[in-house]
């Protein structure tokens, strides 16, 4: 799993930051979160081939969150792209991409289906036999969503010394893998568990955008391998998270803490302060695993 942030700051964009928009590399899927101003840009930078973005998930219609995605939707047309376009979003970000390309005499030349949000419930929006990807209900100033990617259980590991021992031909191996009992030639019935090992356990990512501290979240995200929860200000500046509905650092180790998460990215940084150093240092206040986003860094997990 591997998670690369595009942009992590909050509002406007600046020269040296940018607003929200990460890849997220799970299972041979490659699906981009959010699509601030700039994100093509950032693409084209960390060398990320546009045809392998087939999934956009957007959290919320606010700009720092979704005014790239008119942009980088034109950039796929006058590319020729030919794979369907599929964006999960909330209820309106169809007229708000479908008026933009209408006035402008713009229209896609691939499939550009919209899967608009509008439960106040966690929802599973996209599934394949990989991959599930639910909703998670965030409380901000307009309807919001952050997005829970749950990698499913894979094949089972083939033990090739112990196949190889039985003389299993190579026909056989992917029926192994799908947890099958082999029988030989010698009507000998050979037990799965003799020529595999378990799968590697399942990871899960949880991205958790523009919300104000809220305990709800933690039934969803109760256990994930990593946690990516905004942190817009420091805790100095509380009462300013509470009236824009944000959250603050040292509120979302909280919330990692009481999720028994594995691990915290923070991001979503207010502009205001000199270093992001201090979000980290007043998040280990609280949680111990936590780890700085900033544009252009990778994760791997």
């Amino acid at each position: 799993m591997k998670l690369t942030i595009l942009g992590c700051y909050a509002a406007t964009p600046r020269t040296i930051t940018n607003p929200t928009s990460q890849v997220l590399e799970i299972r041979n899927r490659m699906f981009l979160i959010d699509c601030g101003e700039g994100t093509q840009v950032q693409l084209r930078r960390h060398k990320i081939k546009f045809s392998k973005i087939n999934h956009i998930f957007i959290s919320h219609l606010h700009g720092d969150h979704c005014y790239g995605l008119i942009g980088l939707v034109s950039t796929f047309m006058l590319l020729n792209r030919t794979n369907d376009l599929h964006i999960y979003g909330p209820k309106g970000i169809k007229e708000l991409i479908t008026l933009q390309l209408r006035l402008s005499n713009s229209w896609a030349s691939y499939g550009l289906f919209f899967h608009e949000l509008e439960s106040k419930e966690s929802e599973i929006v996209y599934e394949d036999e990989k991959v599930q990807v639910k909703t998670i209900p965030l409380k901000h100033r307009i309807y919001t969503n952050g997005f829970l990617f749950i990698e499913k259980v894979g094949d089972r590991k083939l033990n090739i010394d112990a196949v190889q021992e039985y003389e299993i031909d190579q026909v056989y191996y992917q029926k192994i893998k799908n947890g099958k009992d082999i029988t030989l030639d010698d009507g000998r019935v050979v037990e799965n568990r003799l020529l595999t090992f378990d799968p590697e356990k399942p990871k899960s990512y949880a991205f958790c955008s523009d919300t104000i501290y809220d305990e709800t979240v933690i039934d969803h995200i109760k256990n994930v391998n990593v946690l990516y929860h905004e942190t817009t200000f420091l805790e100095s500046e509380a009462e300013k998270a509470t009236i824009t509905m944000h959250s603050t650092a040292k509120e979302a180790a909280t919330i990692a803490l009481k999720a028994n998460v594995g691990q915290l990215i923070l991001g979503h940084y207010s502009t205001r302060y000199e270093s992001i150093a201090v979000f980290k240092e007043e998040a280990e206040t609280i949680f111990s695993n936590v780890l700085l986003a900033d544009d252009g860094v990778d994760f791997e997990f």
